[in-house]
């Protein structure tokens, strides 16, 4: 890939998630639900709710987060460490992380 789609990459992984923390907690919460599931049979499927979970669990409000998907406690760490490892990858990639590092 070009030195620009990577640099690119790494500037939307590092932005991804200040435009979370500066969009408020409730962003999502209002509107329809995009979920085939939900739409075509209107039966919540185990993702549910996830963005608005994780949405209000990245803002500290567990209560609410639990209330929109209990699996976003164990989902957002997991993402957590994707979006580390992908970083970190990213920078690797650029040449301002040292490639024989983690």
């Amino acid at each position: 890939m070009g030195k620009k789609f990577e640099w690119a990459y790494l500037v939307f992984m590092l932005l991804t998630p200040v435009v979370c923390l500066l969009l408020p907690a409730d962003y999502f919460d209002i509107g329809a639900s995009i979920c085939p599931s939900k739409r075509f049979f209107d039966i919540e499927c185990y993702g549910c709710g996830m963005t608005r979970a994780v949405m209000h669990l990245i803002h500290f409000d567990v209560d609410s987060a639990v209330y929109y998907n209990p699996l976003c406690l164990i989902v957002a760490p997991v993402l957590g460490f994707f979006w580390v490892k992908w970083t970190l990858s990213a920078a690797k990639a650029v040449g301002i992380w040292p490639r024989n590092s983690l």
